[in-house]
């Protein structure tokens, strides 16, 4: 499993303090209950950083034109038709992937097509599941539009836990559903928005894997 490069500083910078932090330890007060469970806590820590910035390799097994695949791993916490008011000014089919620390946060791209619109919005930090978080969060929105001419959505959400969005996408570029989109630091959601009468392919509560799970269809 390979580490993300969004994390490779914070990891390089947490191992330098807390080995730090435990050899001093060690030659205060030797190795004592106190020591080891300084080393305990420091390790569960690491590690547990290290596991948020895991960056697993995938490809799209099937043909992905006219598919909308998850663009990030979660929980589906949302699919309602919404006026989107922010850049699109229409109603829309709204699906949401809420991830906790625990998801990979890499996001890929959810539709194949041209990069068109690009923006980040500064905002609250206010828990991702909420439904306000959308509108009220710190965001990323990408607008892709697909080679049968569809205009899709993906919003890039800021959690409670959150405060970096990293957002790779570039207005012209080609994308595919197989490339990264962007990175959310520390639990966060991702919010993909469809034309009205899309067919869905999933459920709410269902579990998904970015780059991997079918959400919707788009129509001919």
């Amino acid at each position: 499993m390979k580490v993300h490069k969004e994390g490779t500083g914070l990891l390089l910078t947490l191992f330098t303090i807390f080995f730090v932090v435990d050899v001093a330890l060690y030659h205060t007060v030797g190795g004592g209950w106190g020591f080891y469970a300084t080393a305990f806590v420091t390790t569960a820590l690491f590690l547990l950083v290290l596991n948020f910035f895991r960056s697993p390799f995938r490809r799209f097994p099937f043909d992905s034109e006219g598919l909308v695949i998850a663009p990030a791993d979660g929980t589906i916490v949302a699919i309602e038709e919404v006026m989107e008011n922010e850049i699109l000014h229409k109603e829309c089919l709204q699906i949401s992937i809420f991830m906790s620390v625990f998801n990979v946060h890499a996001n890929w791209f959810p539709v194949n097509g041209t990069v068109k619109h690009v923006s980040h919005q500064k905002g609250r930090f206010m828990a991702a599941y909420l439904p306000k978080s959308s509108t009220e969060n710190e965001r990323s929105a990408v607008v892709i539009t697909t080679r049968g001419g569809v205009d899709v959505l993906a919003r890039q959400i800021a959690g409670a836990m959150a405060r970096r969005i990293v957002t790779y996408a570039k207005v012209g570029d080609k994308c595919h559903v197989d490339e990264q989109m962007g990175f959310i630091k520390f639990g966060s959601r991702v919010d993909v928005y469809l034309p009205v009468g899309t067919e869905v392919l999933i459920e709410m509560d269902q579990k998904v894997t970015g780059n991997q799970t079918p959400i919707a269809r788009l129509g001919k």
